[in-house]
C-alpha cells in the first residue's frame, strides 16, 4: 500500500484505541497484555482526570460508563500501577498528562 502525501501512519496506541473504543465506550477489554497496556493510560485519563482520592463506588460508576466489567478494569489499572488502592480508596499513581505539562521540574 502506498503512503499518501500528507497522511501519517497511526501509532500502535492510536490503532488500539481506534479498535477498542467506539463512541466513548470500550467495546471489549483487550485479551493481549500489550494492547491492554497501551489502552489503560487512555482509560485512566478519560475516567480519572483529577489527581485526587476516589472511593470504590465512584471508581465503579466512572468505569461503568466505559464497560460493564468494572472489576477487571479496576484490577488492570491497579496491577498496571496506574492507580493505587488503599483501604478502598483509589488514586492515580501518576499525574494526568495535562497536569505534568504545568508542573515545575524542580
Amino acid at each position: 500500500m502506498e503512503d499518501r502525501p500528507g497522511l501519517r501512519k497511526l501509532t500502535e496506541r492510536e490503532k488500539v484505541v481506534r479498535a477498542f473504543l467506539r463512541d466513548g465506550r470500550l467495546v471489549s477489554i483487550p485479551a493481549k497484555p500489550g494492547k491492554r497496556d497501551l489502552l489503560l493510560p487512555v482509560i485512566l485519563d478519560q475516567c480519572f482526570p483529577e489527581d485526587r482520592d476516589y472511593e470504590e463506588k465512584e471508581v465503579n460508576m466512572r468505569l461503568a460508563l466505559l464497560h460493564p466489567d468494572v472489576a477487571a478494569l479496576r484490577r488492570y489499572l491497579v496491577d498496571g500501577r496506574l492507580m493505587t488502592r488503599q483501604a478502598g480508596i483509589y488514586r492515580r499513581a501518576r499525574p494526568a498528562a495535562s497536569d505534568s505539562v504545568n508542573q515545575d521540574p524542580a
